[in-house]
């Protein structure tokens, strides 16, 4: 809801006229929460993150700036989601990218299991240098999508039934079979796009490694888009923000109301957490200790 949609409202629901610049005051009363929320400490270790950006507009000295909001959306080890933090950029790049991980390390964040991002340029890089153990898993959607900007129309519904038998594979093995058919049928035609599958197939394949409900929570960013399509639902009717912390102002107070409703693990966490504590052992410490009468201690 824009500044304007506030002042009607409150002029149809109390015929009270209420200015932009007393509307502005008083939003930016939670300009505080903002700063502490950006700065609190995180948990040491998250299962599973995903990281991605968000475009906007925004006014700059009287002209239109396109600004990257970027969001950073974790699972930790008892399977809950949390906004780990929002950042600001005039664009998305990995150099941006290198100072947000380095602010949630500052923050406490000592490990990520998993880490899921589209395929920009770097990116895999830049959390490999701050979260070395972390393993990293390229978007398979936004890879389809870059690909098929590059097969011919005439082609792309052949082409797209022979990448399926790739990332749709039952394991690693077979897919990097149907990777060399894909080759065998189309290198010669579109040499770019099969390279660009295998120059990123080690990161393009992580998700092999795990069971089927662990796949579909990491082969693709799907997780934090759906977090932005909510936050959209808000931010939608704003043409351009009249400045960085009036985006900040929304996209934060929108969040606060979205996380109400993470009130329960991820569906069948317990099992997931077991597999993922099998991986990687004693980077996940799991509270297992017991009262007196024989359960779990309340948290």
């Amino acid at each position: 809801m824009s500044y304007r949609d506030i002042c009607s409202h409150i002029k149809e629901m109390y015929d009270t006229e209420i200015s932009h610049n007393v509307l502005t005051e008083i939003t930016d009363r939670i300009i505080p929460d903002i700063k502490a929320w950006q700065n609190r400490p995180l948990e040491p270790l998250y299962c599973i993150v995903w990281l991605d950006a968000m475009h906007y507009k925004v006014k700059v000295d009287g002209k239109i700036k396109h600004r990257a909001l970027y969001n950073i959306l974790g699972i930790n080890k008892d399977g809950y989601k949390e906004v780990l933090g929002m950042y600001i950029s005039e664009s998305e790049g990995a150099n941006f990218w290198l100072q947000v991980l380095t602010d949630l390390q500052n923050r406490g964040l000592e490990d990520i299991l998993i880490a899921c991002t589209d395929n920009l340029k770097g990116f895999t890089e830049a959390i490999l240098s701050i979260f070395p153990k972390t393993e990293v898993q390229l978007c398979i959607i936004h890879q389809i999508r870059n690909s098929m900007k590059y097969v011919a129309s005439k082609d792309q519904k052949e082409f797209m039934t022979d990448l399926k038998l790739v990332y749709r594979a039952t394991s690693k093995e077979v897919a990097q079979d149907q990777l060399l058919n894909l080759e065998e049928k189309w290198g010669k035609k579109y040499p770019v796009v099969i390279e660009s599958w295998q120059n990123n197939w080690e990161h393009l394949s992580q998700y092999f490694k795990y069971t089927q409900p662990i796949r579909k929570l990491i082969y693709t960013t799907n997780a934090v888009e759906g977090f932005h399509r909510q936050v959209r639902k808000v931010t939608k009717t704003k043409g351009a923000f009249s400045n960085d912390m009036a985006l900040l102002k929304l996209v934060y107070l929108a969040t606060q109301n979205i996380q109400k409703k993470w009130t329960t693990p991820l569906h069948n966490w317990s099992l997931t957490i077991q597999q993922l504590y099998i991986r990687f052992e004693d980077r996940i410490r799991l509270d297992l200790a017991t009262t007196a009468s024989g359960v779990p201690p309340k948290q």
